[in-house]
């Protein structure tokens, strides 16, 4: 379970819930001079940046979907996963136009053991929605907002949306209620209308200001202490 957004106001600001299950992913908020991640523990014994923001003003976010067969990790020099081509993205291996370039000539995959899909933006506001096995979208729109349901198909993920699971359309009708001066307390206020509790709790909420260049964070949903850290 996650959230992500671009609001393109003045300042175009960005905002991703991160929801996981700690029985089953190692996590930690990781700092660098160039990049802002929250570090997933892989099996090499490293935390990598599928979820994080580069000092340039890319941001990455994977998020789990039910898979489709048409998406299933093969080995082929055609295709590339879905998590290489987000971390190559945060780390600035690739720009936002060379992911668009890739996503148009090569079949986008599943890693090996996970299924999922993806925003990547840049500081100009655009947006890349990438869903493995269906297609991507170019937009750069008021705002844009993915959950863990297909946008650009959602019947093929409708039969798997979980009950009460609101998360989508409360974002969407906030978002949609605000105007350019959409701030980062607004975004927080987003964030927080659409946190999580339990199993799949919020663990880290972060707030990106292209404008300030400044990513503003909270851990486990402590909402009333943010954290900063300036590029």
């Amino acid at each position: 379970m996650c959230t992500r957004f671009v609001y393109n106001g003045i300042d175009k600001i960005v905002g991703f819930n991160f929801d996981i299950d700690l029985s089953v992913w190692d996590h930690t908020v990781i700092t660098e001079e160039n990049r802002f991640y929250i570090g997933i523990k892989m099996p090499d014994g490293l935390y990598h940046s599928f979820h994080g923001i580069n000092k340039n003003g890319n941001v990455g976010t994977l998020l789990y979907v039910h898979g489709n067969e048409n998406a299933r990790y093969i080995e082929s020099e055609d295709c590339i996963t879905i998590s290489e081509l987000t971390e190559k993205f945060i780390k600035a291996e690739i720009s936002f136009d060379k992911a668009l370039d890739i996503v148009k000539k090569k079949k986008i995959i599943y890693a090996p053991d996970d299924t999922m899909q993806a925003m990547l933006s840049d500081k100009k506001g655009r947006v890349l929605i990438i869903e493995p096995g269906i297609g991507y979208r170019y937009e750069q729109e008021n705002f844009s907002l993915i959950t863990n349901y297909s946008i650009l198909k959602p019947d093929i993920t409708k039969p798997y949306i979980v009950s009460g699971d609101t998360r989508y359309e409360v974002a969407k009708e906030l978002l949609a209620g605000y105007d350019k001066d959409f701030s980062v307390n607004d975004a927080f206020k987003v964030l927080k209308s659409v946190s999580q509790k339990d199993l799949w709790a919020t663990r880290v909420s972060f707030v990106y200001s292209t404008e300030k260049n400044k990513v503003y964070y909270v851990l486990n949903n402590d909402f009333s202490n943010v954290f900063e850290f300036q590029f």
